[in-house]
């Protein structure tokens, strides 16, 4: 039996990328992962270093209470610092961006908020968006592969109305109140 010549290619390495995280990449079998409701994440890369990362923002903005982990401006600097410090050039960074779904109708706006802040700071940065898909009423699973910018998506599906209807909190024994 002789040997197989042809290279195989390396079994996908999927890497999560938690809430308010970023991860960094220029491994051709990596794939970064993150899974969006109001969230938002961008996709940047660099072409000729390949190289690229993605994060994963939780918040549209910042007051006092908050952390800035996972804060719009602080994830998108960190980011493009970091990808700058592993050799990508500025000039050469793309984007694609993913998330800020209303995943419940008439709740929160923050996927609003989300997306309209990443457009402007990519805007601002020069960073060309070359695809998005953002907004609706569905959740994401993303995956990225910051080595080539190749992205592919997941649209998750919606959650029904009938699944907020729920039972009012009860009384426990002793005057609490139990909540799930």
């Amino acid at each position: 039996m002789s040997a197989d010549p042809t290279p195989r290619a390396a079994a996908p390495r999927f890497i999560p990328v938690a809430q308010g995280d970023f991860i960094l990449s220029c491994e051709r079998d990596v794939v970064l992962t993150s899974v969006l409701g109001s969230c938002v994440s961008a996709c940047l890369f660099d072409p000729a270093a390949g190289l690229g990362g993605m994060n994963h923002i939780v918040l549209p903005g910042i007051n006092a209470a908050m952390s800035e982990e996972g804060v719009s401006v602080n994830a998108m600097e960190q980011l493009i610092n970091g990808l700058m410090k592993a050799g990508a050039e500025k000039s050469r960074l793309r984007a694609k961006v993913f998330g800020g779904a209303q995943v419940v109708r008439g709740l929160s706006r923050a996927g609003l908020a989300n997306t309209g802040f990443v457009r402007e700071f990519l805007e601002n940065e020069n960073i060309p968006c070359l695809s998005e898909s953002i907004g609706g009423y569905h959740g994401r699973t993303v995956h990225f592969w910051p080595a080539t910018g190749r992205a592919q998506q997941k649209l998750m599906p919606q959650i029904s109305d009938a699944i907020l209807v729920s039972e009012p909190p009860r009384a426990a024994p002793g005057g609490e109140i139990s909540l799930f």
